[in-house]
């Protein structure tokens, strides 16, 4: 088994994720940088960050993930943070939506809920020990508009982590969420202007937060935070009050 502990961020090669397995290996985590189709730029996060390792799997599929842990088991033995931040945003209107796509978006939610009750199950119930982290959203709270799935998705990680920080009573294992509000990552880079200009006259330090602030949340809740356990922190500078 490995002896420095071991985070693992979903979704870790781009954005948040890459942030986080940054800020994660700056405090000394051996870093697991999961992906789905980024494997250039999670190679440079690994390049970057030297002490960690990659490993490929779409979340929605179940074989994937239990192929996942497994090699968790096998390359380093533990698992002492688990960083849930892989996401989707597939948008339309209600009108617009089809069934397939609410779908698609549904299964990721499921992937991340089974990839963390195996993580769970093979690692931090044995070491008794562990810091789950679910990355949600503003919009999980405030609504938005031609984001209904999407918004749906982002306050049922928040219920998962309420849930499931009682479940684990008793365990030593802490179940957070950090909820982003509009932060300047390839998700947000494309939006039209119109639309940037009428989010940020709602923010009150009146510009765009960049994903390292929310990786210094995320960073706490893994090393400190001990007394901090089914609550969702929001990192959105005065977007929305919680």
């Amino acid at each position: 088994m490995m002896e420095k502990p071991v985070a693992i961020v979903t979704g870790g090669a781009t954005g948040i994720g890459a942030a986080c397995c940054r800020a994660l290996s700056h405090e000394g985590f051996h870093v697991g940088i999961h992906y789905r189709k980024s494997a250039e730029q999670a190679q440079k996060i690994l390049t970057a960050i030297k002490d960690g390792f990659l490993i490929k799997a779409d979340l929605v599929n179940i074989e994937d993930v239990e192929a996942m842990v497994m090699k968790f088991k096998e390359d380093v033995g533990r698992v002492d943070v688990l960083v849930n931040n892989a996401g989707q945003s597939i948008n339309a209107d209600i009108l617009s939506m089809k069934i397939e796509q609410f779908d698609e978006q549904r299964a990721l939610t499921r992937g991340i809920w089974y990839l963390t009750k195996r993580i769970l199950r093979q690692f931090m119930l044995r070491q008794a020990a562990g810091r789950i982290i679910n990355i949600s959203s503003v919009v999980g709270h405030t609504g938005n508009a031609g984001q209904i799935p999407y918004t749906m998705e982002k306050a049922a990680l928040d219920a998962f982590t309420k849930s499931l920080a009682r479940e684990l009573r008793g365990r030593n294992i802490l179940v957070n969420s950090v909820a982003p509000g509009f932060i300047a990552t390839e998700m947000t880079r494309d939006l039209p202007e119109d639309v940037k200009s009428q989010i940020m006259a709602g923010i009150t330090l009146n510009r765009m937060g960049l994903p390292e602030e929310v990786a210094e949340v995320v960073a706490f809740l893994a090393k400190k935070g001990s007394y901090i356990t089914g609550s969702v922190i929001h990192v959105n500078g005065g977007l929305y009050g919680g």
